[in-house]
């Protein structure tokens, strides 16, 4: 932790850095040749076609399918929860025992016994218990964004592994947006496009770091006390 603070002094008066694009994996997936394609007879006919199937055709499919193509990531959401628990409980219980005759032996034992005591109330004991308690929960989350996404792997299954970041800065502050996650090549739509529910085990990030976010976390002293404190 001391040296993280250390680490941002030496970005006192200055923007913060841009990740380089030479260490992401979108780069290093484009790099890769990938698996060697079969090629057809080439034919002068196909060449002027318009329905000859590749994707420099009329009718050709344009969609991200190897690694290292490219493909936008559409992010709509528009959530809201609300829950909202209320519980009561409570309990009473009275138990008595007494006797008052039996044989006329606790007349006999009430002369032995100390002064105000008396066996016919043997026993006497009551209880009870209450509890009460409530809980709610509300929630209204609206994002809408897009971001382009590189596929870094195809899976055996023919499932494609995507990632994508964007980085925007503007003055001091950037703006960061994540994602990833694995789609299937039948849900990107006809426009290389796929919105975020279609995508299995999504991770989408969507937020920033500079000197306003700096300022809007706790210094680390609190943060240390409010992890060690048990109150």
């Amino acid at each position: 932790m001391g040296l993280a603070g250390c680490g941002r002094l030496g970005h006192l008066g200055q923007a913060p850095d841009l990740t380089p694009v030479s260490e992401s994996p979108e780069l290093a997936a484009m790099r890769s040749p990938g698996l060697p394609v079969r090629l057809e007879p080439n034919r002068p006919v196909d060449q002027a076609s318009l329905w000859s199937g590749d994707r420099g055709s009329l009718l050709g499919n344009r969609r991200a399918e190897t690694r290292g193509d490219i493909l936008t990531v559409v992010i709509e959401i528009d959530d809201r929860a609300e829950i909202s628990n209320s519980t009561a409980r409570s309990r009473s219980a009275n138990e008595s025992m007494g006797i008052p005759s039996f044989l006329g032996l606790p007349q006999r034992i009430d002369e032995n016994l100390p002064e105000g005591a008396t066996m016919a109330d043997a026993v006497s004991a009551s209880s009870g218990s209450s509890s009460g308690g409530d809980g709610s929960v509300r929630r209204n989350e609206r994002l809408t964004l897009r971001v382009a996404a590189t596929v870094t792997d195809v899976l055996s299954n023919g499932t494609l592994a995507i990632e994508g970041r964007q980085e925007v800065r503007v003055n001091f502050e950037i703006r960061e947006l994540i994602v990833s996650g694995f789609v299937r090549p039948e849900d990107i739509a006809r426009q290389n496009e796929i919105t975020y529910d279609k995508i299995a085990a999504a991770r989408i990030s969507y937020g920033g770091r500079g000197q306003i976010t700096d300022v809007q976390q706790p210094r680390y002293g609190q943060q240390i006390a409010d992890i060690i404190l048990p109150f």
